[in-house]
């Protein structure tokens, strides 16, 4: 296909796809899915090798979440049937990080429900990150904690944090369906706020929600706009008990073209497969190895996953290895443009990201 051939040559060139091409990846038929995929996986390959990076969630705070956001289960009003408890312990979100780390995960991901935190909230996950590094000064620490206030992300950053997470979801035009307690404009200002401060910027989106290809696009391109060094593609899991509840609209061929479309638009960062990979791709995760280059190593915030050792299993028998402690997981030109500018931690690594509905 004509179209293949010029995305894969900007991506190589880290060229923007017109607005049209990347409507046109979502518009492909299931007949031309093995093309698009591997097409994709050429462009993940030319600034990523077949390394995959993953990461693993520790849920600090689950459930009574003010916010009203639509897909989550952790939502105000929510009659979703999940664990509710408050702050876990410094000891216990090391001894819980300390799981992910031994079963080959480079990053850890603390995530805690609510609007934003407060500052002693702050000096929490402050305690928190010194004990997890304390017990292993490798392992990369993504903070995933909502809206931040002035000066939050340099104390993040001070306390030993490497990124931050604060996903995008959808497109500024249609997120007033799926929220009301916050504005899109609030979501870019958190993203941006922890940029400044030298965070390295984690933001996504969740595909399945209702949403029209053009969504799709416009929070793609928004991403790219805002220099996410990570783009999670989370997909909705419609718990009951939610708003979104009966919104099953994704197939794995859908998955694979949201992934790769992605993939396009952003050809030289960290597009990691978040919430859902498991319910949604199935028995075709392993095609989405091909297109992605990072994903979540066991259980989510509030669903369970795929066990750890199966994900190891697929990614060894996919043919690709997963990426070690000592290597960047960024191109160097990314690498060295963060480093310049002061974003991002050691070696240019960036991960991080929400999954099955995080922090407001």
């Amino acid at each position: 296909m004509d179209l293949l051939d010029t995305l894969i040559a900007k991506g190589l060139r880290r060229e923007l796809p017109t607005r049209e091409e990347a409507l046109a990846v979502l518009a492909t038929t299931d007949d031309d899915l093995l093309d698009v995929v591997a097409a994709a996986g050429k462009v993940r390959r030319q600034w990523f090798g077949r390394r995959v990076k993953l990461n693993y969630l520790v849920n600090l705070k689950s459930g009574l979440c003010p916010e009203d956001c639509s897909y989550c289960s952790q939502r105000l009003g929510s009659k979703a049937e999940i664990l509710k408890y408050t702050w876990l312990k410094p000891e216990q979100a090391a001894e819980a990080a300390a799981a992910g780390l031994a079963g080959g995960a480079k990053r850890v991901c603390l995530v805690a429900s609510g609007r934003g935190p407060t500052d002693r909230d702050i000096d929490r996950v402050a305690d928190t990150i010194s004990a997890i590094k304390d017990a292993n000064e490798q392992v990369e620490v993504c903070a995933c904690l909502g809206l931040l206030s002035d000066n939050q992300a340099e104390r993040l950053k001070a306390a030993g944090a490497d990124a931050y997470n604060h996903n995008l979801n959808t497109s500024e035009a249609t997120y007033g369906d799926i929220t009301t307690t916050h504005t899109y404009a609030d979501r870019v200002d958190t993203v941006q706020k922890a940029h400044g401060a030298g965070l390295s910027a984690c933001s996504g989106l969740i595909a399945g929600m209702g949403e029209s290809d053009e969504d799709l696009v416009d929070v793609v391109y928004a991403l790219r706009e805002l220099g996410s060094d990570s783009v999670p593609v989370n997909f909705l899991i419609p718990f009951e008990g939610t708003p979104l509840a009966q919104e099953w609209n994704l197939s794995p061929q859908r998955c694979l073209r949201i992934l790769a479309m992605v993939r396009f638009v952003c050809p030289d960062v960290e597009v990691r497969i978040a919430g859902g990979r498991e319910v949604h791709l199935r028995s075709l995760q392993p095609l989405g190895l091909e297109v992605a280059n990072s994903i979540f190593l066991g259980d989510y915030l509030t669903s369970e996953g795929q066990a750890g050792q199966a994900d190891l299993d697929m990614i060894k028998d996919a043919g690709f290895t997963v990426e070690g402690a000592g290597e960047a997981t960024l191109p160097r030109h990314r690498a060295d443009a963060a480093a310049a500018a002061g974003h991002g931690c050691g070696g240019g690594t960036s991960a991080g990201g929400s999954a099955d509905g995080a922090a407001a």
